[in-house]
């Protein structure tokens, strides 16, 4: 059973199993598997594994939670993408860690080591994220950074409750679209239920699919189309901390079920639209690079909706993952803007 450095044990479930009960023949992906560590990951500059894991128990589904830096630092939450984990924090988070804060991420539910459910929500991430909250800061407002959905999520969070966050860093998380269209209401239930139709059967079609298997090095160049500016080095490791090798080859833990939007009405709109009122500093940070995993939203759309007491930085020559592209930039720009550790 694998564990981090300080002995903690990250518990294996059914979708990050190692094969233990299957035989696998050593040398079926000797030329992927090289080079990795003690841990069975692949290394990569600057990244470091977290210094705890845990579960945490989130309306009845098991949440996997990681934190870098002291136990007893001032926290502060982080929240991943869409079809990421929080794993895809191992550069970032430390950045943040040595600068004297507790970084707290969690994958979402149907992502990375946290368990499947039967449906996925918006709503439902938004439920997870305050059993996290509840945890982490018993109530104090602490500052929180979110990356695409996570950033959307948590933006959307701060309307509705406020004196959870003491700041919020949105990166590359603003979705832009145009209104809502002027429509009937009849026209509106019409298309409500439609989506509805639409994610129940693909819940039906997916409900015993299993991910595509591959070598290490497959995986990492099929994430690589979704993601063509990250090197190959940064995405074989995602691979060894969001993906499980069993006797076929590598996995993406990630749910089948799961696709982008989730279930249940929310438009984009509805989101952007909150902006303007966020009562706390904001700092919003955009890459000016279009890629296929990023929301596409031109940040000349975006800050016309910055709030009073909000900034928003365009990185130019940077995609959708700006943490990753730029860690040093990205980290020195979120230390400025959150002040010292309290």
């Amino acid at each position: 059973m694998p564990s981090f450095a300080d002995g903690t044990v990250t518990p294996i479930r059914p979708g990050d199993r190692r094969a233990a009960s299957t035989t696998v023949d050593p040398m079926a992906h000797a030329d992927d598997d090289s080079g990795l560590d003690e841990y069975g990951e692949s290394p990569f500059p600057g990244a470091r594994r977290p210094d705890r894991a845990y579960d945490l128990p989130a309306h009845g589904v098991q949440i996997a939670v990681y934190e870098w830096g002291a136990a007893d630092a001032p926290p502060l939450m982080m929240m991943h993408g869409g079809f990421d984990f929080a794993r895809t924090f191992d550069g970032f988070a430390p950045k943040l860690a040595d600068a004297g804060w507790r970084v707290v991420s969690w994958d979402q539910r149907g992502h990375g080591n946290s368990e499947h459910a039967p449906m996925y929500s918006w709503d439902g991430d938004l439920r997870d994220t305050l059993a996290v909250f509840d945890h982490v800061a018993g109530g104090r407002p602490i500052p929180v950074v979110g990356h695409s959905k996570g950033g959307a999520l948590m933006t959307q969070l701060a309307d509705a409750q406020p004196h959870r966050f003491r700041c919020l860093v949105n990166m590359d998380g603003i979705p832009y679209k145009r209104n809502i269209p002027d429509v009937a209401e009849h026209e509106r239930t019409t298309m409500l239920a439609k989506d509805l139709a639409g994610w129940l059967d693909h819940r039906g079609r997916t409900a015993t699919a299993s991910r595509k298997p591959g070598t290490l090095d497959d995986l990492a160049r099929r994430r690589g189309r979704m993601n063509p500016r990250l090197p190959h080095e940064w995405l074989r490791r995602l691979v060894t901390t969001g993906g499980f090798e069993s006797d076929d080859g590598w996995r993406w833990k990630i749910d089948p079920a799961l696709r982008f939007g989730g279930f249940g009405p929310w438009r984009p709109e509805w989101m952007l639209m909150r902006l303007p009122g966020l009562p706390m500093p904001f700092l919003g940070i955009l890459g000016a690079e279009m890629e296929e995993m990023g929301w596409g939203t031109p940040p000349h759309k975006v800050l016309p909706y910055m709030p009073l007491d909000g900034r928003c930085e365009v990185l130019e020559g940077v995609g959708h993952f700006v943490h990753i592209e730029r860690p040093d930039l990205v980290s020195g720009i979120v230390l400025d803007f959150i002040g010292a550790p309290a």
